[in-house]
């Protein structure tokens, strides 16, 4: 589990809080039964990361018993994904160094922080265009901007000739008219993830026509609403991408089996694990540059 107060108002004390009750869900239970158990964890609201790590693990307990991977029980639509990489928010000559970088390793498809200086975002991303021309960039805001500077942003960038992927959340998670503002006022695909943490904000996002992409990620909505999802993302013809916490590679195994699984991303934001440096890989997923796969 990778709790975030931020995303969704979790403290590590609160998961250990729930140790007693997850131990009487799971303490006994059959695994092949294991939606019996995603029933009684779905009324874990309060702690969506536990949910998930409780989830995964009954789903990897039933993988060692019949010797299946786990990606197959959520469908083996895939061989391999690729992951971006993140530039983060730096001063610019940084900025434009780590992109390079990136870029120099294989990694197709690059993740912009942005959203505190609207003036130096808009530098920073001409910037890294320079250097990683032929690249992809999801330009995530976190929730930086009001709708009129996420507006003007992306019109300054789509004049500079610079195209973006995805405009992932810029601006506040409650702001859902914000959303649909800056998706009808600007050239770019435009992303919820603080906005889309349940199926149930997925809905809303779906009926206000407020996205075009949903960022999933399973310490948000656990793997029992990740599914939901991806069902209403394919009735509702939303594009999806699968992102990540401050995972480790133990936490990024699920996000890479669930992608994997099944099949349902367009982009795939799972490069946590790399910003750490782990004693131990505990990831039953390969790596190869930004390609990920499962070595059976």
């Amino acid at each position: 589990a990778s709790p975030s107060f931020r995303v969704n108002g979790e403290k590590i004390e609160m998961l250990f809080a729930m140790k007693d009750f997850v131990r009487e869900t799971i303490l006994g239970a059959d695994v092949k039964n294991y939606r019996r158990i995603f029933d009684i964890t779905d009324k874990m609201f309060g702690t969506p990361s536990l949910k998930a790590a409780v989830q995964y693990a009954v789903l990897d307990a039933l993988s060692e018993e019949i010797g299946l991977p786990v990606y197959k029980f959520f469908g083996g639509a895939k061989d391999s994904i690729e992951t971006d990489r993140t530039v983060s928010i730096d001063t610019l000559e940084n900025r434009i160094n780590d992109a390079k970088k990136i870029f120099e390793e294989g990694f197709k498809v690059i993740k912009v922080k942005v959203g505190e200086n609207l003036k130096e975002d808009i530098e920073a991303m001409k910037k890294i265009y320079e250097v990683t021309r032929g690249a992809k960039y999801i330009v995530d805001a976190n929730m930086g901007y009001t709708p009129r500077e996420a507006v003007e942003f992306a019109n300054q960038i789509y004049r500079e000739g610079i195209d973006i992927s995805v405009f992932e959340q810029p601006v506040a998670a409650h702001d859902i008219s914000g959303l649909k503002f800056v998706r009808f006022n600007t050239p770019f695909p435009v992303a919820a993830d603080e906005s889309a943490r349940s199926k149930y904000d997925v809905m809303r996002l779906i009926r206000e026509e407020a996205v075009d992409y949903v960022n999933i990620k399973l310490m948000k909505s656990g793997i029992s609403d990740a599914l939901a999802i991806v069902e209403m993302a394919k009735s509702a013809n939303l594009c999806l991408m699968i992102g990540c916490m401050a995972e480790s590679s133990a936490g990024i195994n699920q996000s890479v089996q669930f992608a994997l699984g099944t099949g349902a991303f367009t982009f795939h934001d799972l490069d946590s694990h790399l910003m750490l440096k782990e004693e131990v890989f505990r990831g039953k997923f390969k790596q190869d540059g930004p390609k990920m796969f499962i070595e059976e």
